[in-house]
């Protein structure tokens, strides 16, 4: 799933990225309301229509946003303001702000707005976080409502503390989403802990329902010549 943040792959035209096997892209909410605005492209016909894709796309909440702009934000119960890292005005995101946002870009995969921390943290911290996107899951649920053709995921949280990923995920499946996201991963842990949590988490996630790792990042490379991804070359 290539990245298209601001509506666009960086420097490719969206016939090269379907050539290279794409079938989805991702979009980012946070990034799409400060420009070009969200209402804007609902005016435009649609992120599909704008970014000329007419296939798939997925749209980011901007719970990333809440953990890589931290010193640009405050966060409450209701959600979080941010300053702009353009032009530095104030914009407000809530859960129900979000999930209209991407109702108004027309994406097919709709994420809950979440609180992402940055790893690794204090056990005290991951809980609150947990926690506090669980409340903003409901909410997120609730502003979607009962649209006909998107769907809505939400997001385990948890840190790397297993217990409260599976308390995450029993927690998600029990409001009931169309499908469930590992997020909060990649974010400054050691690989072999992020490995441990997914292992942990995958199998309390509903099977009949789509699961996607968030953002892991760039794939392991093997430090030989052939510069293998992956997997060791063994050469």
């Amino acid at each position: 799933m290539p990245v298209g943040t601001a509506a666009t792959v960086k420097a490719m035209c969206p016939g090269e990225v379907r050539a290279l096997g794409a079938d989805i892209v991702l979009g980012n909410t946070y990034h799409l309301m400060l420009a070009p605005g969200a209402e804007r492209v609902a005016e435009l016909g649609g992120l599909h229509k704008f970014m000329n894709w007419p296939r798939p796309i997925l749209t980011d909440s901007g719970g990333f946003q809440v953990m890589s702009l931290a010193k640009l934000r405050r966060l409450d119960e209701r959600g979080v303001v941010f300053q702009s890292h353009v032009d530095g005005s104030r914009h407000e995101l809530t859960p129900e702000r979000a999930m209209e946002i991407q109702r108004l870009l027309g994406s097919d995969i709709q994420m809950q707005f979440d609180e992402c921390v940055r790893l690794p943290c204090a056990r005290a911290e991951a809980d609150r976080a947990m926690r506090l996107s669980l409340r903003w899951a409901e909410r997120s649920k609730a502003a979607f409502g009962a649209q006909p053709g998107p769907e809505i995921f939400g997001i385990v949280q948890g840190g790397v503390e297993t217990d409260l990923r599976i308390e995450s995920a029993h927690a998600l499946t029990g409001i009931g989403f169309d499908g469930y996201a590992i997020g909060g991963l990649a974010v400054g842990e050691p690989q072999a802990e992020m490995l441990a949590t997914i292992e942990a988490v995958a199998p309390h996630l509903p099977s009949d329902r789509p699961r996607y790792l968030m953002g892991v990042g760039t794939p392991t490379i093997c430090s030989r010549a052939c510069r293998t991804p992956y997997r060791p070359c063994h050469a």
